[in-house]
Parts: structure tokens; sequence; C-alpha cells
């Protein structure tokens, strides 16, 4: 199994929390389009003939390309690779770009899932993200999206704001519900440096993120979503049963992958390589068909901790038997011997030949991990 990620850099403008890379001018699309395909064709061969169940794109906001851009990059890749007839085909949008014309056209290309940025219901929120869209187009677009054909669905959700009271917080997650959207990304704001929230904290003009208020909206969302019939998959990813994202699951068990456009980020099994995240020289280099990137290759210890990274934060947890398969004895024997201070304290538990976060353990998920594979 494999999967393609299809990074869009642009957007319409930056939302505050935002760090991931991103232009607010669009002169440089169709520059970027012909770059794009042109690596599509340099690097068909990374994945080495596996076939392709996931394609992915994300960004930035893909649904600024217009129907014939995202034709054209989907007859590429379908040119260049082995995309399984059922592949899933998520497209991420935002509210204000949703149409019923844009809905026919993203079905006619094969786009089979939404990812929507929904991040709020209510309209304090959206104005403090600086989000494009309001409280009316975040409900409008689910309804067309629907009557469209698309049902395979997920929306982000933020909580852990300044403007989110738990009441709020509780109805965003009543809205969703109601809404019948099958899947659900929630994360807790996180302030990233260089970003115009940490700019606007530097300056007082909002209030630190607190953490304790983050800690209390995580436990309720998981009590709420868990007795609506929602699976806690992932940290913070929820789904009703049969509809978690394969795209993203994939990333989680270690699959092979490739990142194309700006920042993209490629995994072979074995080395991690990302592209420059600057337009104009991602654009340039593919000009003299050359793809601008950076590699590692991944040590065995690299992938020990990789795996107990991305393994701890599913509902599965981490496979002790594996570890003993992939990475050896001493690595498993250590893995347990170093948990059992985090089972002691009711944050983690084993279960069977699996380590697994409970609810509590969740809330401090990465200095865990980092914990456990420094001493791996």
């Amino acid at each position: 199994m494999a999967g393609i990620y299809i990074h869009i850099p642009f957007c319409k403008q930056a939302c505050s929390y935002c760090n991931f890379h991103f232009s607010t001018s669009l002169k440089l699309k169709n520059g970027f389009l012909d770059a794009l395909l042109k690596e599509v064709d340099l690097r068909k061969d990374y994945l080495e003939n596996a076939n392709v169940e996931t394609v992915y794109f994300g960004g930035g906001t893909p649904s600024l390309l217009d129907a014939g851009e995202v034709a054209r990059v989907m007859e590429t890749l379908n040119a260049a690779v082995n995309i399984s007839a059922d592949a899933e085909i998520t497209f991420e949008s935002n509210p204000d770009d949703i149409t019923t014309a844009r809905l026919s056209s993203w079905k006619q290309n094969g786009i089979n899932r939404l990812s929507i940025g929904i991040q709020s219901f209510f309209k304090a929120d959206l104005e403090w993200m600086n989000r494009a869209h309001n409280e009316t187009q975040a409900l409008d677009c689910i309804g067309l999206a629907h009557e469209a054909g698309f049902h395979n669905l997920s929306i982000d959700l933020i909580y852990g704001t300044p403007t989110l009271p738990d009441e709020n917080w509780l109805k965003n997650l009543e809205k969703a519900t109601s809404l019948n959207i099958p899947h659900l990304s929630c994360y807790a704001l996180t302030v990233e440096t260089g970003t115009a929230l940490a700019a606007m904290i530097k300056k007082h003009k909002t209030p630190q993120v607190n953490s304790d208020d983050q800690a209390r909206q995580f436990l309720l969302m998981a009590d709420y979503l868990e007795a609506k019939g929602y699976e806690h998959y992932e940290i913070s990813n929820f789904a009703l049963p049969g509809m978690r994202s394969r795209h993203n699951s994939s990333y989680w068990s270690g699959a092979k992958y490739i990142g194309l456009g700006p920042s993209a980020h490629s995994f072979n099994g074995t080395s991690r390589q990302w592209n420059i995240a600057n337009n104009a020289l991602y654009i340039d280099a593919l000009k003299n068909n050359r793809v601008p990137f950076e590699q590692e290759i991944l040590s065995g210890n690299q992938r020990l901790n990789e795996y107990i990274m991305t393994s701890l934060r599913t509902m599965e947890g981490t496979d002790i038997k594996k570890t003993n398969q992939v990475f050896g004895r001493a690595a498993s024997e250590n893995l347990v011997k170093h948990s059992k201070k985090f089972i002691e304290r009711g944050w983690m538990q084993q279960l069977s030949d699996r380590l697994v976060l409970t609810r509590e353990g969740k809330l401090f998920a990465d200095g865990i991990a980092s914990e456990l594979f420094e001493l791996a």
C-alpha cells in the first residue's frame, strides 16, 4: 500500500494560528501547477510501482484550484502511477469555496472524500482565527456536499481557544454529529513560532493558551464523541465504524508515501525527504528538471522512534511483538521495561502484546513517546 500527498501552497488569507507553507498571492499558481506536473513525471518511480491506495490534496487550500487544474493533476497522476480503482482520494476545502458547481467538478475528477476546514460554527471563533468563511457558510457547505453525493466527509475543529467556552465546544461537537459527519479531526490550539497568534500573545493582544482548559475540553470531547459511537482511533481523530481516514492511517502504520509540491514530505521505508518550502525556488528548479529536496537516511533507532511515536497515538497502540520482530529483542524488552512507570501512573495499559495509552495518558502522549524512544 502506498499514498500520495499533494501540497497546494496557496490561501486566500492567513489564519492566525497556521504555520504550514502557503502564500496569499496567486501570481505563481500557473507556474506552480506546471512544476507540480513536472515533479510527478520526474518522481513517478519513487513508489516502485506500488499500488496507490490513497491520494490526499492538502495545503494551503486545494479548493482554490479550478476544475481544469484539478483535472490536469488527476490525469497526470493516473498516467504516471498505479492508482487503485477503489482508492480514497481526499480533497481539503474551505467552506467558502464549496459550491454546487465545484462539488460536481470534484466528483467528476475522481474526488470521493472531502476534508472541510470548519474549525468552529461560532462567529467569534472564526473571526479570532481570521478564517475566510463565516458561521453560515460553515453550516451550508455540509448540506451542499451531501446534496452532491459526498457522504465520506471529515471536518476540522479547533478547541482550547480563548473565545471558546466549554459550552460552545460541546455545541460544536453536537452540531457536527447532528449533521451526520462520519469523521472529525479535532486539534488543540497550538502556538507556533512565526505565526500571527504568537505575535499577538507576545504583544499581550490575546491571552496565552491555557493548558488546563485544553485538557478539560479534550476529555469532554472524548466522552461526548465516544458516547455517540465514534472510535477515538488516533489522539486527534474520531470516526464512525468503517470511516477512518485511510490516508492518515497509512502514515501511522509506516506505509510508503510520496509528497509532491513545495514543503511536501516523502517516506520510502528507509529514508525521509522534504521539498523546499519556497514556491519560486520550487518552480525554478523544476524548470531545470530538478526536484529541490533534502534527504535523511533513517537509522534503525530513528525508525524505532518513529514507530513508537506514531503507534502510541492510535487506539491500537504499540505492538510489542512487532517491535521485537522488526527492531530486535533488546528494543522490545526496553520498551516494556520503561513503560511500567506510565502504567503505574494510569497513563498506559498493556493489553496482551500492545501498549495503549489511557484517556488521561493521551494528554501526555508526546512526552511519553519521547521518554520511551530515548531509552529504547
